[in-house]
């Protein structure tokens, strides 16, 4: 994986965590089987035919009168089918898409006669036709698509590029499947979610990229039957990781040192809110300066380079390790893509007002959302520090993006993305934002990640005069994706151009931009400006009874839940151990790679 800079873990716990993990594996085996999958014994039933069938002299031959030995051969590979059928039956049980799964395993699922299937098996069927559907998918879709307008044609380019990236997912998650050892199988499983749900997302963002018409209709049908397939894997995966985890410790609540959360929400020149605690302050300045570059960039050509973007350029290609970019203080003018062969990449500023990276690209102009942002990571285990991202389209120009972040394992601290609709994308994977300031008016948190924000503020701004204001727009397509966005311990407030009109305005907490949106507000204060409502519909009754909206242990003059919707998917949490599944270990598995980065986080609840 990209951050295996940041996981060195010592012998020693590494030989006591396998010796548990063994064990557990052992019972989690036998219940994978016997329980879920129904698979040994049927698989077992099998074999025991065909041996039976190959052993048996009057298999092989056949008597004068036809009879018994030739009903023996047409009764073994009937029940071996119904067999199979069965098995199959019993891993498809949870999926959404039955019939799919069914059709599909049936095909895939190899006959052993000397073992029988493991988990890995289906897994790796489950994910094989999902790749081999998505290839036939493009193939249609390339030999039948003609472009009526310069949109559509555009729209199309930004589709090659996600199924480019949807492909390489699904065959890492294939290769990741290809293992002896449970042990990895059940340790992968997190990844595995983090990559088909991508996959997922990548789809939907093809789709989403072309407007209102019959070619986008057309790219919903071709892409359907795949978006089913990615479906039943997660779904799969699911089950199967739901047996070894009811044989797993019990995770405790990893909490690290007392931090304030109700100090003024002042901020300092670097961009620091006050309430910040003195470790946590001293570990991000003391972080920033300690860093060695690789590279210096410098507006006034002090540095190696004058431009970001040439910096990057210039990354050795077989660079190992962590490749450091010192970006000093300027306004830095350009749109800055880290690519995907640009992986462990650290960029740090003078502040986040002061190293700032700026755009103004936006949809009124004729750029689609996915390319108007300023600065876009996809190479993953990125991290930034310091450093501000703008888009100063300003509200006129709708959906205009300051940051869209792609990389799996990134990390923003002591950052600011500022803009107006649409500033901060967190498209897909497992990102964490720390100590970061945020700013925006409508859907300005929004995608498709498994996104946590911890000690942030979150700044609302004064939007158009017809407008309303929306923190966040989840974008999680599927019921088994593991994405959402997640507020803990953060500040909601107006900025300097909303508080005097506050009252002019309703602002809510967010809205469901897809059928299964998952947004968790929680240990946060919100002022007073958000509606006592709190959320607000997307489109009449759209995903309101499929959204999973919670509201936990928040403050502040906004933060009453007594007026609240009362959606089916919307709850207000009072259970700690029940809002625990989307603190920073087990919703983004923060542990492994946020405290060996030496970034500050707590990893349950404050």
């Amino acid at each position: 994986m990209a951050f295996q800079d940041f996981d060195h873990i010592s012998e020693r716990r590494r030989r006591e965590r396998q010796a548990k993990r063994k064990k557990i594996i052992i019972i989690a085996t036998v219940s994978i089987l016997v329980v879920l999958l129904a698979a040994a014994a049927a698989v077992a039933a099998v074999v025991y035919n065909r041996r039976d069938a190959s052993s048996s002299p009057s298999s092989s031959s056949t008597s004068k009168h036809g009879s018994s030995s030739s009903s023996k051969n047409k009764e073994a590979p009937v029940k071996e089918i119904a067999q199979n059928q069965k098995a199959i039956k019993m891993i498809c049980s949870p999926t959404d898409y039955k019939k799919a799964c069914e059709s599909s395993l049936s095909k895939e699922v190899p006959e052993n006669s000397s073992a029988s299937p493991q988990p890995k098996d289906f897994l790796k069927a489950a994910i094989s036709v999902t790749a081999a559907e998505l290839k036939k998918a493009v193939k249609e879709i390339n030999s039948k698509l003609k472009f009526d307008s310069p949109e559509e044609k555009a729209a199309f380019e930004d589709c090659k590029v996600l199924f480019e990236d949807a492909m390489e997912e699904l065959n890492s998650s294939i290769s990741d499947v290809e293992v002896e050892d449970l042990t990895k199988l059940s340790s992968t499983t997190p990844d595995l979610n983090n990559w088909l749900s991508a996959v997922i997302s990548y789809q939907q963002t093809c789709i989403d990229g072309f407007p209102d018409g019959e070619l986008k209709t057309s790219m919903q049908k071709s892409l359907k039957s795949t978006k089913e397939l990615t479906s039943n894997a997660l779904a799969i995966i699911a089950k199967i990781s739901s047996v070894f985890s009811s044989f797993s410790p019990g995770s405790s609540r990893h909490l690290l040192a007392d931090q304030p959360a109700s100090s003024p929400p002042a901020v300092d020149e670097d961009g620091l809110p006050s309430w910040i605690s003195h470790e946590d302050r001293r570990m991000l300045k003391a972080k920033t300066v300690n860093l060695a570059p690789n590279v210096t960039v410098a507006k006034d050509g002090s540095g190696n380079y004058s431009t970001i973007s040439a910096a990057l350029a210039a990354i050795p290609e077989k660079f190992e390790g962590r490749y450091v970019i010192y970006v000093k203080e300027g306004i830095y003018d350009e749109t800055v893509i880290v690519t995907k062969k640009m992986v462990n990449i650290t960029m740090f500023g003078d502040g986040s007002q002061k190293s700032v990276v700026t755009g103004n690209k936006n949809f009124v102009d004729g750029v689609r959302t996915f390319q108007t942002a300023t600065f876009a990571v996809i190479g993953e285990g990125f991290m930034a520090q310091s450093m501000g991202f703008r888009n100063t389209a300003g509200p006129e120009k709708h959906q205009a993006v300051a940051l869209r972040v792609q990389s799996d394992r990134s990390i923003f601290v002591n950052c600011r993305m500022e803009g107006y609709q649409d500033t901060l994308y967190a498209q897909t994977h497992r990102q964490f934002y720390r100590s970061c300031l945020i700013k925006g008016t409508i859907d300005f948190i929004f995608g498709d990640a498994a996104a946590i924000f911890q000690n942030c503020m979150i700044y609302i701004r004064k939007p158009l005069e017809n407008q309303q204001n929306i923190v966040t727009a989840q974008g999680r397509a599927d019921r088994h994706e593991t994405t959402g966005i997640v507020l803990q311990n953060c500040k909601i407030l107006a900025d300097e151009t909303l508080e005097p009109e506050k009252s002019k305005f309703k602002s809510y907490l967010g809205r469901p931009w897809k059928e299964y949106s998952r947004t968790i507000v929680m240990e946060s204060e919100i002022c007073d400006l958000i509606h006592p409502d709190g959320w607000l519909p997307w489109d009449k009754d759209f995903a309101l009874k499929t959204l999973f909206y919670a509201e936990f242990n928040n403050k502040g003059a906004g933060s009453s839940v007594s007026k609240r919707v009362k959606w089916p998917g919307y709850k207000v949490i009072t259970k700690e151990e029940e809002v625990m599944k989307f603190t920073v270990g087990p919703f983004i598995q923060g542990e492994s790679w946020l405290k060996p980065a030496g970034v500050p986080v707590r990893i349950g609840l404050f």
